[in-house]
Order: C-alpha cells, then structure tokens, then sequence
C-alpha cells in the first residue's frame, strides 16, 4: 500500500475523529488510521461521557462550555444524522461537592467571566433539591479497607450547582457520528490498522507506515489516546516534552438505581464522581483518592481488562455513603479501560519540533466532553503552524465560535509547566 494525503491522523476516537472532521470540512484531504475496527473502541468508549464545567483553569471551564453548545445541538454541529440517529446529551445538571483539592470561589469567579449560570447551595439546600444525596463531610480520604472508613461524619458539605450539565448516553456512538459527519465531508477512515513507523525526512515528518505499506503525508496528528506516548517515541519527540503522558487503567462501575433521577455529582470529598443512566442505573467512577493506588502501565496494552472486586468496592462502598438507598450487589458489574493522562492532567494540542507533526494527547479522563472543539483547536494551531507562524514563541488565539471566549493556545503547549489543577481526573 503506497498512497498520500495531505492530513493522516493516528486514532479514530472521540478526539481524532473530531479533528478529522474540523479538516474535512476545510476541504483537507483527511485519511484516519486506527488499529481498531472501529471508531471510538479505544478509551473513548470506557469514558463517563460527563459534561460539565467545573475546571481549575479557564481554559477548561471555557472550552467545557462552547462544547456543551454543540453536543445540545450536536445535529446541527455535524451538518446532519448518523443514518438518522445520533448520541444524545442528556441535561441532568451537576453537583459539585466542596472539598479541600477544590477552589469554588476560584472555579464561580470564572463562570462568572464566561457566563456560565451557576448556584451555591448549602447543606439544606442540597438535601431538599437532591434527595437521596447526604452532604455529610468525610475528608480525608480513608482506603475502604481500613475501619475508619466507617467513622462517622465530621460536619456537612456545600456545592455548587450548574444546571445546564449532563452526559451523553453513548461515548462510542458520538465518535462514530462525528467520522460519518468527517466522510460526508470527503475524510477517509482505515481501519484495523497498526502504524509501525513514522517517516521523517530533515526535519520533517513525511508519511506514516503501516503492516500494508506507507502513506504519505504532509501533516501527521497524534490523537493516539494511551498509545500518544508509544507514537511519540516512533518520532523522537520525547525528550523534548516538559508534559509527559502515562497510560493508566481505570474502572468505571454500575450500580442499581435507586428510583431517584439523580444529577451528575463530583465528590472529591470521598474521591468519586457518579451520574446516572438512561435506565436508571447509576455509573461510578473514580477521582484518583490520595488512600487508593494509581495503576499505572508501562504497555498500555498490558492491562487486566476484567474489574477487580478490590476497585468495584473502593468505588461502590464510597457512592453508598454519599447515597444511602443505593445498594451495593456483591457481583462485581462494570468496565476497565486505559485513560492517557498527562503529568498535570491537562491536555496536549500542539505542534513538536519535528515540522508537520502535531499532538492531541493526554485527554483521557476529563476531555471527551470538549471534542467538539478540540478539532478547531488543532486546526487553527496546524494552519497558523502550516503557514510560517511560531506557535511555541507566539501561541495561537482562538476564538470560541459560539461563546466569543478567545482561547490562547499556548495553554496546551507540550512546553509548558505544570497547570495548577486538582491533580485528577476533573482537571
């Protein structure tokens, strides 16, 4: 196999095929590689599918919120249907529980600057609006292993409630809508293939290779997910990341609802975040609690796919003190996947020093929610880049269409040092 296109984009999950789309669309002649068969079975389709917009930075709270203008009217944002159907945004609203990793008054202000509508509730407030949720307080976190797991509380919790979040009910549907919405614009997507190389020539990448053969290419995007490290090591742009990514496994866990249509809540005051199902499940995930071990992999394909009953009961045990009708069952019911983290949690759009070769990485965990502008991102930051412009010297401005937020880019540069942000998955 021997052919070329102006864009080839490595991995054709939530994030590569949004950005294949925003290429497309500009008349691009896109091509998106992806060792699975099919679109967004990789850590896309593992992902809670929150959409919320409680970040440390402006940046995440501006992009979550432009982004929640598309998936509201996500129709409208691809140019048409997925043979008629589409993945659908659920509004629920969002609680997010006060806890000591969290600056509410830091993450209000903000709303405030970009016009998020938000509100603060206290204990009372949050019994007599969420019923079934008790805002005891119980920081420090405490493994469940341990007996003062099971101490009594030590005073009540406030919040702050935004009312336009939600989720979206099939993470791995809105990726394949958003590659019809790219192939109704002329992207082309290969499937079920491994890339084994990355071609470059005097200091420019010139094509991908692949066990079928080569393709050429003027600009190559990494938006391999847990594999962005791997893809990075075959263009020998490593070393020169002052933001690495990790693979890390995690599990997600699905409990019995229990009648209540309870909201998207983030407790970092146990270290977990939970919403519910169109069903009226509940799914559970965890926030990285300070007691519990980090899973980290040298191979991110070297991984136990199956949860493990230790996870289920860390996760599910502390979701049953925040809810104490739910029940727990004692047959382990969930997922395991692989999140591509970042050293601060935050992503990576940008270019490297190796020209035409660009990175949309360590979005794992906390960016499925802003795919639909993450396309604009790399697109603009590959034109300017494309064009003669020094992105690392004068980052990029982008202006979020439908909010008017400008965005400097230079937030995401592989360059940057560490973002103060809540050291997990809520970024």
């Amino acid at each position: 196999m021997s052919s070329a296109r102006e864009v080839v984009i490595i991995g054709a999950g939530v994030i590569g095929c949004s950005i294949a789309y925003e290429f497309a669309k500009a008349g691009r002649k896109v091509l998106v590689l992806d060792r699975a068969k099919g679109p967004g079975m990789g850590s896309t389709s593992a992902s809670s599918a929150a959409v919320r917009f409680n970040y440390s930075t402006f940046a995440g709270v501006a992009a979550a919120w432009e982004s929640h203008h598309a998936w509201r009217e996500w129709e409208e944002h691809l140019g048409g249907t997925d043979d008629g159907l589409l993945a659908r945004f659920h509004r629920t609203g969002a609680l997010f529980l006060d806890a000591p990793s969290l600056d509410h008054e830091a993450t209000c202000a903000v709303f405030d600057e970009i016009g998020v509508p938000y509100e603060r509730w206290t204990a009372e407030q949050i019994r007599e609006r969420t019923p079934g949720i008790e805002p005891a307080r119980h920081y420090p976190h405490k493994p469940v292993t341990s007996e003062r797991f099971w101490d009594d509380p030590d005073g009540e919790l406030s919040g702050t409630w935004t009312p336009d979040a939600g989720f979206v009910d099939d993470p791995a549907f809105a990726a394949h809508n958003l590659m019809v919405a790219a192939q109704r614009n002329g992207a082309e997507f290969l499937l079920g293939q491994t890339v084994m190389g990355i071609d470059i020539r005097d200091g420019r990448v010139t094509g991908v290779r692949t066990a079928e053969g080569s393709i050429g290419c003027a600009v190559l995007v990494n938006a391999a997910g847990p594999h962005s490290s791997a893809v990075n090591e075959m263009a020998g742009v490593l070393d020169e990341f002052r933001i690495s990514t990790r693979p890390l496994r995690q599990e997600v866990h699905e409990l019995p609802g229990d009648g209540r249509e309870h909201p998207l809540v983030a407790d970092l005051d146990l270290g977990i975040y939970f919403r519910r199902t169109p069903s009226g499940k509940l799914l559970v995930g965890g926030a990285e609690p300070d007691c519990d071990p980090l899973v980290w992999l040298d191979d991110a394909d070297d991984y136990a796919m199956n949860p493990s009953r230790s996870v289920y009961e860390a996760q599910t045990y502390r979701a049953a003190r925040r809810l104490p009708d739910v029940r727990v069952p004692g047959a382990v019911r969930g997922i395991a996947g692989v999140y591509d983290v970042s050293t601060d949690w935050a992503p990576i759009y940008d270019r490297t020093s190796v020209d035409g070769y660009y990175v949309a990485i360590g979005t794992s965990g906390n960016q499925f929610k802003n795919a639909p502008v993450v396309g604009g991102f790399l697109h603009a930051i590959v034109s300017a880049s494309e064009s003669g412009a020094e992105h690392d010297l004068r980052p990029v401005e982008y202006t979020l269409p439908r909010t008017g937020v400008v965005l400097n880019l230079g937030c995401y540069s592989r360059l940057r040092e560490p973002s103060s942000t809540a050291g997990n998955v809520m970024g």
